[in-house]
């Protein structure tokens, strides 16, 4: 098995959502920059396969899974803000199954990136935002359920609560769920393991200070033997969504804290894109280029 890091991705995740502020391109973007740039000759690039029904009812409920693959318009769907047919359906199946790929390589090689994910709004019943299916939580439900690690730690640092996630592992001792966030803003919070709401234009300081003063504790006393990263870039100081007003060297900080905790101690970690909604999505790319970047070395 090779120890190069994995990055998961495909081209058929050149889907739109229509005019919408996530931009869908963003992935095949940041894959031809890291192309370009020679990032992905240190890398084995993998192609991303689709979750499968049974991977979903790890976590999802079977009216709900029925649902969405389906793509039937039911109370339970039509809770996301995307419209859901059968190109959506299958592109959060493939960025799903991506995620489940990402967290098994993590384990055999250390490191691992899904170009796509981290769709931490999805509840075990219902979408909510813009997300369908927790892919997180059937990332973890899976390496749980065929015996490969048990102990999880979910770092999740984009703009918004991962209050999806909080619930699908409320009661689950072994996965800590840690969400670094702006507190005035969407979501309704559930509770986390550890939840850190900011204020409004926390800026770069107020931010890294606490993050590095969460993560490091996070690691030592839950033991986690893999890491998800959700690696939003919607903390940016130029997002539409948000106003946390960190700067891309802060996001780049933030990278090198959970990343490099986590390979200071050993453990290995998966990261997912989750959102950026900069006006310029050219910043979105840079963001993660650089989280993808920290991963590499």
């Amino acid at each position: 098995m090779s120890e190069k890091p994995a990055v998961i991705y495909s081209e058929k995740l050149k889907v739109s959502f229509g005019p919408h502020v996530f931009p869908t391109d963003k992935y095949w973007l940041l894959h031809a920059r890291l192309q370009a740039e020679g990032q992905l000759e240190q890398v084995d690039m993998v192609e991303a396969e689709p979750a499968t029904g049974g991977d979903l009812a790890l976590v999802h409920l079977p009216d709900y899974v029925r649902d969405f693959m389906n793509f039937e318009y039911t109370p339970a769907t039509r809770s996301s803000e995307i419209p859901l047919d059968e190109a959506i359906r299958d592109f959060f199946l493939l960025t799903t199954g991506g995620t489940v790929m990402a967290a098994r390589a993590a384990l055999e090689r250390k490191r691992a990136l899904n170009i796509g994910g981290g769709w931490h709004h999805a509840f075990p019943d219902h979408a909510e935002g813009f997300c369908y299916l927790n892919d997180i939580a059937i990332a973890i439900r899976t390496l749980q359920d065929e015996g490969a690690a048990k102990r999880f730690a979910v770092i999740d640092c984009d703009l918004h609560q991962g209050n999806g996630t909080a619930v699908c592992f409320a009661r689950d001792p072994d996965v800590f769920t840690f969400s670094i966030h702006q507190e005035n803003l969407y979501p309704v919070k559930q509770k986390s393991d550890l939840d850190i709401g900011l204020p409004d234009q926390a800026g770069d300081a107020l931010y890294l200070e606490r993050l590095a003063h969460a993560v490091p504790r996070i690691y030592d006393e839950h033991a986690p033997e893999a890491v998800c990263y959700v690696a939003g870039a919607d903390p940016y100081e130029d997002d539409q969504l948000g106003s946390l007003g960190i700067s891309k060297q802060g996001l780049l900080e933030r990278d090198r804290i959970v990343i490099g905790e986590a390979g200071r101690r050993g453990i290995p970690v998966f990261a997912v894109l989750a959102g950026g909604y900069a006006r310029r999505t050219a910043d979105v790319i840079d963001i993660h280029y650089n989280t993808a970047q920290t991963l590499f070395t």
